[in-house]
């Protein structure tokens, strides 16, 4: 037995010289020959490798890593990553892309990607989607989201359905419809200033003749369903294409050489029975103009602003608009057409150095002054004046400039009417 602890005592120092003078060579990875002879035993001629008891089985041999249940089975072929592989496009399944590296035309022609925001999912759980067709291939975007950011096929917003109240408010009332019937006969042939063309209308009698059985036609049902404004509305309309109708037919104004001295040669007097003779159908009843005015303006209605929209056809009298009156606006067209007859020169004159007021002959207490009393009749002011009178300057004092009305309140003035001119409102007949 000491024979043999002695023998070996006496080689240890042999084998540790051996095993200093060859090193190990570690962290290298051993070719598929120094494997296969990695369990010689070495010699003392060769000691290119140690023994295979002094080598760490970490050095030759690493042990595959446990499969991760988030990970692709085939991430066990992928090279080390100390290594630096090259690895061409065409050699890296779509499957194994990272997410921030995938392109969108990486996919398969009729196939398209489909990746979620977030890039840290795992690239065997992507999905695909097939394309209805071929030639239409939807990109999608690969880049990880910002957070909160907005998804790349964020639904549209959707546009707002009409609000059908505010449809139907929009839509023209039948008797706007009605109306409008007019409006072509009076844009052509009616001036801005309220002279008409005569010349061309008479012309056009037969389409005077056509709207005119418009309001004959009328349903009275229809008409009885409309506002009170449409109503009067549908009256002054009336009334002016009648008053139209009754000059274009006379047209040239014919006159005795006895009559022209006393009323000029363009006076529409010479025209016998405007007011009483010649006959309007409304809703198959008839009306002539003096009926419509006493019936109607007077006693259903009773604004006496009526009275400076309808069509005198003479200079003197109020200007005729060129639209119709319609129920919806009829308050403004009203306030206005008293305006624009104040200020025509035919309505008011105030001469401040005379004392004197100068009022149109459609004033006159025995004419339209009357008309004016039961709105506008007053005992507080105008105490000088008769009670029509009265009326008249308590209306007209709504409309004139300040100044105008502390005059007719305050200065004593005497109140005359102008003459009333009688010639056609023709525009080659101007004032």
């Amino acid at each position: 037995m000491m024979s043999k602890y002695a023998a070996i005592l006496l080689t240890l120092p042999a084998w540790l010289v051996l095993l200093a003078g060859c090193p190990q060579k570690k962290n290298e990875v051993l070719e598929p020959q120094q494997v296969e002879t990695a369990n010689a035993v070495p010699t003392t001629a060769q000691c290119k490798e140690p023994v295979p008891w002094d080598i760490e089985p970490t050095q030759t041999q690493m042990p595959a890593p446990e499969p991760n249940e988030n990970e692709p089975q085939d991430r066990a072929n992928q090279p080390a990553k100390d290594e630096k592989a090259v690895v061409k496009p065409n050699d890296v399944d779509i499957n194994d892309a990272e997410p921030d590296t995938a392109r969108p035309d990486a996919a398969e022609p009729n196939q398209v990607q489909v990746v979620e925001p977030n890039n840290t999912q795992p690239a065997a759980e992507m999905k695909t989607a097939e394309v209805a067709e071929p030639n239409k291939i939807e990109v999608v975007r690969v880049q990880a989201a910002e957070p909160n950011a907005a998804e790349p096929n964020a639904a549209k917003p959707t546009m707002p359905e009409p609000n059908t109240a505010q449809s139907k408010a929009a839509k023209p009332s039948s008797a706007t419809l009605f109306h409008n019937k007019c409006a072509g006969i009076l844009r052509t042939f009616v001036k801005e200033d309220g002279m008409v063309d005569y010349t061309s209308l008479r012309r056009r009698r037969l389409e005077l003749k056509e709207l005119l059985s418009e309001f004959d036609n009328l349903d009275p049902n229809q008409y009885n369903g409309w506002s009170r404004e449409d109503k009067i509305a549908l009256w002054i309309n009336a009334y002016n294409i009648q008053m139209l109708s009754i000059i274009a037919a006379n047209y040239p104004i014919k006159s005795s050489p006895i009559l022209r001295i006393i009323w000029g040669p363009y006076s529409i007097q010479h025209i016998k029975g405007i007011w009483t003779d010649h006959k309007l159908m409304v809703m198959d009843e008839e009306f002539t103009l003096a009926e419509i005015e006493k019936r109607l303006f007077t006693g259903q209605f009773g604004d006496p602003r009526i009275y400076l929209a309808i069509a005198y056809a003479s200079l003197s009298g109020p200007p005729l608009r060129n639209e119709p009156y319609y129920g919806y606006k009829l308050n403004e067209q009203l306030d206005d057409q008293t305006r624009r007859f104040l200020k025509s020169g035919y309505c008011l004159r105030i001469d401040r150095d005379k004392k004197a007021v100068y009022l149109s002959a459609l004033f006159q207490p025995a004419w339209r002054g009357k008309e004016f009393v039961a709105k506008f009749g007053t005992d507080k002011k105008f105490k000088d004046q008769v009670t029509e009178t009265r009326a008249v300057l308590n209306f007209i004092s709504k409309y004139i400039p300040d100044q105008d009305v502390s005059f007719l309140e305050l200065e004593n003035y005497s109140i005359e009417h102008l003459r009333y001119d009688w010639t056609v409102n023709d525009v080659s007949k101007g004032p």
